[in-house]
Parts: C-alpha cells; structure tokens; sequence
C-alpha cells in the first residue's frame, strides 16, 4: 500500500519481526540442534567433548533394531491414539450434527458447549489424580460401584492390568478432547454457505442426507486440519501416561515421548538416542501428514485443474500450427 509516495509493506516486516525472531530462537534451533544430537556421542549429566559417531545412523539403528522399549512405545502410541481419535470423532461429527441441525434447534446450546469442552481446560496432573483415585485398589468409587451393582465379587487393581491401563488412558484423552473436536467442526459447519443447506431441504433431503451429502464434503478441509493435529497430539502424548501411570503397568503406557523424556532426563541421561528418537517422530509425523493430504486431496478440483491444463497447451499447439 502506498500514500503520498510512502510504502507501508516494511511496517508488516517489522510487526513479524518479533514472532520470527522468537520462533528462530525457540522452535528452529532447538529443533537444528536436536537433530545434530543424534548423530552424536551425547549422554551424561557431566559436560564433556562430544564427538560425531563414526557410523552416523548408529543411534537410529539402535532404536530402531536393537531397542525393545522404543518399539514398544510405537505401538502404544499408535494404539491409544486410535483407541481414543475413532471415538472421539464419532462423537464430535454426532454432536457437531445435533447442535448444527436447523430442524431440532437445540435450546441452551451455549451451556451444553461450555460443559461439553470443560474437560480440556482442566490441567492433566488434576485428571490423572482424579482417575488413579476413581481406580485406585482395594478401595475406590469404580469398585465400590461395581461390587454394589453385584458385577464384580471382589475389589480388582484395574491400574495393574496392561489392556485396562490403555484403555482407561485412551478414555481420558478421548474424554479430554472430544469437546474440542466438536467446537472445532461446529465452527466449520457455520462457514458452509446457508444456500446448499437450503437448496437441499428444498430438494427432499432430510436431516442425516444434508449432512453428509452437503455438511460432510463442505468440512474435508477443517476434516484434514482435526486429523493432523490430532495425530501430531497423539504422537506427541506423554503428560497423562507420564502422571496417571509413569508408563506402567510393564510399560503398558509408555508411549514415544515418555521414552524420550526417560532416555533423556533418566539413567544415563542418553540425549544422543533420545534426540534419535524425536528426530524419528518427527520423520513419522511428516509422513503420515503427507498420507493425510494426498488421501483427502480435492480430486475434483484435481481433475479440473488438469484438464483446464490440457486445454491450454491445446490452445497453444494451434495457435503455433496457424
């Protein structure tokens, strides 16, 4: 934009400024110096010279190949994540299609909102003491229910059982989250133009049609937003398993960033394999994030985009031809 012969483009750099400086000094390096790390000799509390590793991929083959531990803590991660993400949406799109429906017209929808995302705005370390409480053996609420409803004959340690462990972690996050999904793809559906849900009530359509005929297709793009930053969170998922369980029982719950945390801050302090290991992460996120983008690519806009492509170097070919 220019006035009276002045450019005011600089004072957009110097209003960013700020956030590239901050996101240099706390995101870029210590992701750079991360991944040198794990080509190195790195570990122990004492400083001491750090030396570049004769065979560079060392510490990733290890992970890799060698450790038990780290390929343990990829298929938990994979497992609560799916465990709470599936659920977790089927809700969502169910709540998202209730609240939206301009046929039942939900009284009080602020109230259902606030209560349904309050679960995460509450702290982990206060969830994960309420739920070891809510297990907690002999003596807990889960127990004490059950045995009163004659389910169960005796009290049972559910926090030593791998399967319930996970499955209880899996609860929480989808407990934690679902409520920010929702508000999320509420938020989508209130971006579609009011015309296509119009035209479709006109057309015959009824309430599940419209939704996913017309609501569905409208969101892949909010759809692709939920799906990567859920499965970037889900990677990423260390503060409950790490309060509620520390991983146990018999590393039921380790998940990718609690070995992390452990190789790192732990033991020997090994930061060469743990830098390895989020470098490894961080490699498995980009790939699976690629996956989600070309799967639920527009194809249409694709093919159109290709064909108008065609017809231009048609275009041109008979304009050289003439």
């Amino acid at each position: 934009m220019r006035r009276k012969g002045v450019s005011y483009s600089k004072f957009g750099y110097l209003f960013s400024l700020p956030f590239l400086l901050a996101f240099l000094v706390f995101s870029f390096y210590p992701v750079l110096y991360t991944a040198v790390i794990g080509f190195t000799d790195m570990k122990g509390v004492i400083p001491k010279p750090v030396h570049f590793l004769d065979q560079p991929f060392e510490n990733f083959r290890y992970l890799l190949f060698d450790n038990v531990s780290f390929r343990k803590s990829l298929s938990n991660t994979a497992l609560i994540w799916i465990l709470n993400f599936i659920p977790q949406m089927l809700l969502a799109l169910l709540l998202t299609a209730w609240f939206t429906s301009q046929r039942t017209k939900v009284r009080g929808q602020g109230i259902f909102k606030v209560l349904l995302y309050m679960p995460n705005i509450i702290t982990a370390s206060t969830i994960a003491v309420l739920f070891n409480s809510l297990f907690s053996y002999p003596m807990g609420p889960i127990n004490s229910l059950l045995e009163s409803l004659g389910w169960i004959h005796s009290p049972v340690n559910y926090l030593q059982d791998k399967t319930t462990a996970q499955g209880i972690v899996a609860f929480i996050q989808f407990w934690m989250w679902y409520g920010n999904t929702m508000i999320i793809l509420i938020a989508g559906v209130m971006g579609i133009n009011p015309a296509l849900f119009e035209a479709a009530s006109i057309d015959g359509a009824n309430g599940w049609q419209i939704f996913f005929r017309v609501t569905l297709p409208s969101l892949r793009t909010i759809m692709l937003y939920t799906l990567i930053t859920s499965m970037i969170g889900g990677l990423q998922l260390f503060d409950i398993p790490q309060l509620f369980l520390y991983g146990g029982p018999d590393d039921a719950t380790l998940t990718t960033s609690v070995f992390i945390y452990g190789q790192a801050f732990k033991g020997s302090y090994m930061y060469n394999r743990a830098a390895a290991a989020s470098m490894i992460m961080f490699i498995i996120a980009a790939v699976l994030s690629a996956l989600l983008f070309y799967l639920m690519r527009d194809r249409d806009a694709a093919k159109a985009k290709k064909a108008a492509k065609n017809r231009n170097k048609a275009a041109e070919a008979a304009a050289r031809g003439m």
